[in-house]
């Protein structure tokens, strides 16, 4: 968009207009929280998704990610905050109190799983789309391990009103054709706040990065250079990390990292993520077609499907029955984006808290404001850079990071971002008649004149000091955090309305399982012949 060539004091002022900043009271979150389910003793949960949580294909709130034992938690988009987060409590209420003597593992990394076979893939039925989702958690475990797959975090949903885009889009404009707020210019103006996102992620991890430890059996029989230091029975941690989540030990793909996904525009991602989808694989051969009558993945492409892509963010817009997400982005524009950067907070029953709603609004609004020129491979690169570095030592006080092939300290700039954002936040407060968004603001800004305050710090802090091992720390957490939720009060949705979306989301899966009428491999193949010849 050539609304990138405007300053940002030019944005600011168009965000601050009257007609502009009204309609940031529209501003909509959802949260999608994934935690696993644990014995008493701390070990992953063998029973199966509870009967009484409902069905993990179709339950609109409470699903399965990939085991069985990984509880997915949804909120529907809200633009109340007290809202969204009285629904995440609920859900989370409801779901211990029918899970037993089991807890929710409150944590990033998995702890006490000592053999990946012992983590069961989820089940989703006997339906093929039910089929189709339980192998493509097989090729996962396959083409990763299972470990990988048990890491935990949550995902923020944003968007933006489209009375926001209409008067954004018309005041910040040059050129005539992009004045209008439709599918095409709404989805441009996504992209831009994408590769702001891109550019300043590093942010999200030094602030929130909440896994700079893990339990040893995490890294067992892995080959790893990076210089651990060892305390209590069989925690592992490097001083200075923040999200070891989000590293080259986590949650992500070594393979994909050649894939060139291109953020600049709509057009441009989806068909350069439709080319990694039909990306043959010479590592993934090994488990194409059949064996012992049993697929081990859905094809042998770098990609499977769209989902397997790992990123920071997404482009998001609903989708409907078998529609792909790329298909769903080109009909409909983009439609919301998916923050993906984010931890499991330890610190909160729930895995977030409030003040990180108002701070992630602020952050995002700033990409939007924010003049965010295309990127070219090398500038993609450098942001890789730096979310590497940050991830691995982001509170190492010697830390450069690179901005525009320049080496910059990590306090001085984001020091220098928070002296914009505290406009953005300004704007904010004004619209919606409060303080919550500078005071978020300013809470987020202490942890980069003081890292001790960061939460990866605070954790480092209580095991080192206790020689406490990781996982202890984690299981005396979901033990309080079990007695919390059940003494706590629904707020939106009780136990019995709960109850009844359950009822709901089994009938619904049986339907879907009646009505099929073709056999699985039949499925599979009229599935994929879409994606390679549309």
């Amino acid at each position: 968009m050539q609304a990138n060539q405007t300053s940002f004091a030019e944005r600011l002022n168009v965000l601050q207009d009257q007609a502009v900043a009204q309609t940031l009271t529209g501003i909509r979150h959802g949260i999608e929280r994934e935690t696993l389910r644990i014995n008493p003793d701390g070990g992953l949960a063998q029973s199966p998704h509870q009967e009484a949580l409902g069905s993990a294909l179709t339950h609109e709130f409470i699903t399965t990610d990939f085991s069985e034992s990984l509880l997915e938690f949804i909120t529907p988009p809200e633009v109340s905050v007290q809202k969204t987060i009285g629904q995440l409590n609920d859900v989370h209420k409801f779901a211990v109190s029918n899970m037993g003597d089991e807890r929710l593992w409150p944590m990033s990394m998995p702890c006490f799983i000592e053999d990946q076979d012992a983590i069961p893939i989820a089940n989703f039925g006997s339906s093929n789309v039910g089929k189709m989702k339980t192998l493509y958690r097989v090729g996962l475990k396959n083409r990763y391990g299972s470990m990988m797959q048990a890491i935990s975090g949550v995902h923020f949903n944003f968007s933006l009103p489209d009375e926001f885009w209409q008067q954004w889009l018309q005041k910040t404009s040059i050129e005539k054709s992009d004045k209008k707020a439709n599918k095409d210019t709404i989805s441009a103006a996504y992209f831009s706040l994408i590769r702001n996102y891109r550019r300043f992620c590093w942010l999200i991890p030094y602030l929130y990065g909440a896994s700079p430890a893990i339990c040893g059996s995490f890294i067992k029989g892995k080959e790893t250079d990076l210089p651990f230091k060892k305390l209590g029975s069989g925690t592992y941690y490097l001083p200075y990390a923040t999200s070891l989540r989000m590293s080259d030990l986590g949650y992500t793909n070594s393979a994909q990292s050649g894939l060139n996904i291109c953020y600049n525009q709509v057009d441009s991602y989806i068909a350069s993520l439709k080319a990694a989808i039909n990306q043959p694989s010479a590592a993934f051969q090994k488990y194409a077609g059949k064996q012992e009558g049993e697929y081990q993945q859905l094809n042998a492409n770098v990609l499977q499907i769209e989902n397997e892509l790992y990123s920071p963010i997404r482009p998001k817009q609903p989708t409907q029955s078998l529609e792909k997400p790329s298909e769903a982005l080109d009909k409909r524009g983009v439609s919301y984006v998916e923050v993906r950067a984010l931890d499991v907070n330890p610190f909160s029953a729930i895995g977030i808290e409030e003040n990180q709603f108002y701070f992630l609004d602020v952050f995002l609004l700033y990409c939007v404001t924010k003049p965010s020129p295309m990127m070219n491979a090398n500038q993609y690169h450098e942001t890789e850079v730096n979310l590497s570095a940050v991830v691995g030592h982001g509170r190492d006080p010697e830390l450069m990071l690179l901005n525009e092939q320049q080496s910059v300290g990590l306090s001085n700039w984001a020091l220098q971002m928070f002296s914009d954002m505290q406009e953005v936040a300004l704007v904010l407060d004004n619209a919606n008649n409060t303080t919550h968004y500078s005071v978020a603001l300013e809470l987020e800004n202490q942890k980069i004149l003081d890292p001790s305050l960061t939460p990866s710090a605070k954790i480092l802090e209580r095991l080192v000091s206790q020689q406490c091992d990781n996982g202890t720390f984690g299981l005396a957490l979901a033990e309080d955090y079990k007695q919390q939720l059940i003494d706590s009060d629904y707020e939106f949705m009780n136990a019995e309305v709960l109850a009844e979306h359950a009822k709901l989301s089994i009938d619904k899966q049986r339907i879907i399982e009646q009505q099929d009428n073709i056999s699985f491999d039949n499925f599979l193949s009229s599935y994929f012949a879409v994606t390679t010849t549309d």
